[in-house]
């Protein structure tokens, strides 16, 4: 039986919002000729490799507000848009500050946050992750990013962070995420794990094995089910 956690650390992309159907509204309301769908794919497809642009050292530290404006620019050439002016592409690319929350999400947040402390753990940028959560109505008590840390997440100092941060072990702090990846990341550290279970994170036409690996500490179908089994 694991401890009970004393802070709660939150991927958002994917896991606290859903950015696929937010942003695929957002491609149609600014680019309305384009299969919005497979743009936002291709989007969110460019993701990791221009992380992985930062952590090779091939880009200097570049803020996940930049990276996404220098994939939108190749994503509007992949698809032959444009039309947009420069204020337009720019707007486009806050798009990301607004994902709007998953249904579970704010209920589930704010039960959790009568217990625990929550404070996000992503490696969107503080003023992204500000704007969304004033958008989104997120009741974090802390906002982190890998913008404090200067490494993107699955780096042990993102992870390791959170527990100098908040003066804790890192089995004191519970990783929540959608990504198995990144709760790998988690669990080398030493941190104890939750995956969510977002089998819509990419949309109707892409699969997302949600199954349970037997890894995580605990294994939920949204933050309702988290609050449940946390007893919160």
């Amino acid at each position: 039986m694991s401890k009970p956690p004393r802070v709660l650390a939150f991927d958002v992309f994917g896991t606290v919002v859903d950015w696929h159907s937010s942003i695929t509204k957002e491609v149609t309301r600014f680019c309305p000729s384009v299969d919005a769908n497979a743009f936002a794919l291709a989007w969110r497809d460019g993701y990791q490799p221009a992380m992985q642009r930062v952590a090779s050292g091939e880009l200097g530290w570049t803020l996940i507000d930049d990276l996404h404006l220098m994939i939108l620019r190749d994503v509007l050439k992949q698809f032959k848009v444009s039309t947009l002016t420069e204020s337009e592409v720019v707007d486009l690319n806050k798009a990301w500050r607004r994902l709007a929350p998953w249904e579970d999400t704010l209920e589930g947040m704010q039960r959790l946050r009568e217990k625990f402390m929550l404070c996000s753990l992503s490696n969107g940028n503080i003023g992204l992750l500000a704007n969304m959560a004033k958008n989104a109505k997120l009741p974090w008590d802390c906002i982190l990013s890998a913008e404090i840390f200067r490494h993107y997440k699955p780096h042990p100092q993102t992870y390791l962070g959170v527990a100098r941060i908040f003066d804790v072990q890192p089995d004191d702090i519970l990783m929540v995420a959608a990504h198995q990846d990144d709760l790998a990341g988690a669990r080398a550290c030493g941190l104890q794990t939750a995956y969510i279970q977002r089998p819509m994170e990419f949309g109707p036409t892409r699969f997302k094995d949600v199954s349970d690996n037997g890894l995580n500490t605990y294994h939920a179908t949204n933050l309702i089910a988290l609050a449940d089994m946390l007893d919160a």
